[in-house]
């Protein structure tokens, strides 16, 4: 039985929808694993052409392992492909994951389009589906929660990570900026809902896309002398989507163990 099949119960754990849970050692994939052992059931989309294009390549049955461990913690899952540059697919996820588990309590976006390229060498192309994945994507998700978010009120979570990255990774860094800016805006946009939303700079966390010189990088410019890990986030967004974590609203979060690019 796949990840897609698996009968689903409508429980009384809230459901948190994570994005951009591609691959097993991802960070999308710590949290969701996090929230998973905290009482939540959890839905989380990924697309695999992504993968395909980066250096690491697509991990075989990524969802189905996903999925599997989730449900091992005792939740109830949905594994949604999508291909989040595409403005219907916010929409059509949110579908999914109520039908499957029901309306969605946090909303945990971790998605991201990333190829390095400075401001002489990035394409048009790139620089657009950058924001659209990005960007514009963030900004529809926060929107479709918006508007379906019947919640109690003071239960509602939006986590959003991002990146200061800027030089030789322009588009990334700048249409990080931009998520940055739209998921403050859902503090004081969807106030009226009792939503709180935050966004995370998990600094560099090495989930296989480090080389030997950026590890070595990374550990001379961090006081606590070791990388980050999938862990170090995951705990954090479990905080937040926490009743404890209600009165941390509209911050961006530097949780990078003091990482001094």
């Amino acid at each position: 039985m796949t990840a897609d099949e698996k009968p689903l119960s409508h429980a009384v754990r809230p459901v948190a929808l994570v994005t951009g849970v591609g691959r097993s050692i991802g960070i999308g994939a710590g949290i969701a694993c996090r929230l998973a052992e905290a009482g939540w059931n959890v839905a989380f989309t990924y697309w695999t052409p992504y993968d395909a294009r980066m250096a690491w390549g697509i991990e075989a049955n990524a969802a189905d392992t996903i999925a599997n461990a989730l449900a091992e913690r005792g939740a109830d899952t949905a594994a949604i492909e999508a291909d989040l540059a595409d403005p219907g697919a916010p929409e059509r996820v949110f579908d999914e994951a109520e039908r499957r588990l029901g309306g969605i309590t946090a909303l945990v976006m971790c998605h991201c389009e990333s190829v390095d390229s400075g401001l002489l060498d990035t394409t048009l192309e790139s620089f657009d589906r950058h924001f659209a994945v990005n960007a514009r994507a963030t900004w529809l998700l926060i929107r479709e929660y918006g508007r379906r978010f019947h919640g109690t009120p003071g239960t509602g979570r939006v986590v959003s990570l991002t990146s200061d990255h800027t030089v030789g990774n322009l588009p990334y860094g700048a249409s990080k900026g931009a998520l940055d800016r739209i998921t403050r805006a859902a503090a004081h946009e969807l106030a009226h809902l009792g939503i709180t939303a935050n966004v995370i700079n998990p600094g560099p966390v090495d989930t296989g896309w480090m080389s030997d010189d950026i590890r070595g990088h990374v550990l001379r410019q961090t006081p606590l002398g070791r990388l980050g890990t999938p862990q170090d986030t995951a705990h954090l967004v479990e905080f937040l989507c926490s009743p404890q974590g209600q009165w941390v609203n509209a911050q961006l979060l530097q949780s990078n163990g003091g990482f001094a690019s």
